[in-house]
């Protein structure tokens, strides 16, 4: 029995070193206020956690783009679309990169969405 209790305590303490948050899945939210684009595709991050898409090929302007509100925890980037005729629309992405001029994030399906910063 004392042989599985010090089993048990040494896989305790490993399962807590290797779960320990990882520094490269923290990024910094401030990094994503602003303007975004990829070709004729925006996005614009607000600093109190709304925002707005547009895509100026689809002859839409920043004035006629739909709204959303997002959060970026650790590495988990949750995007909420906020419907004209009511409803919502969530969408979850894994951030891969955020800089002051390159934001990248996946979706589940793997596909990964690149913007520059535009402001």
């Amino acid at each position: 029995m004392r042989k599985y209790l010090l089993l048990f305590s040494a896989a305790l303490v490993l399962a807590l070193c290797f779960s320990s948050c990882n520094p490269l899945t923290n990024f910094e939210k401030s990094l994503m206020y602003g303007r975004w684009v990829d070709g004729t595709e925006y996005y614009r991050f607000d600093i109190d956690g709304t925002g707005a898409t547009w895509d100026t090929g689809d002859d839409v302007s920043e004035s006629e783009a739909q709204e959303f509100t997002w959060s970026l925890e650790g590495a988990d980037l949750t995007i909420i679309h906020i419907l004209e005729v009511g409803g919502a629309v969530p969408k979850a992405y894994t951030m891969k990169t955020l800089t002051a001029t390159t934001l990248e994030f996946e979706d589940y399906t793997g596909k990964v969405f690149s913007y520059t910063k535009a402001d």
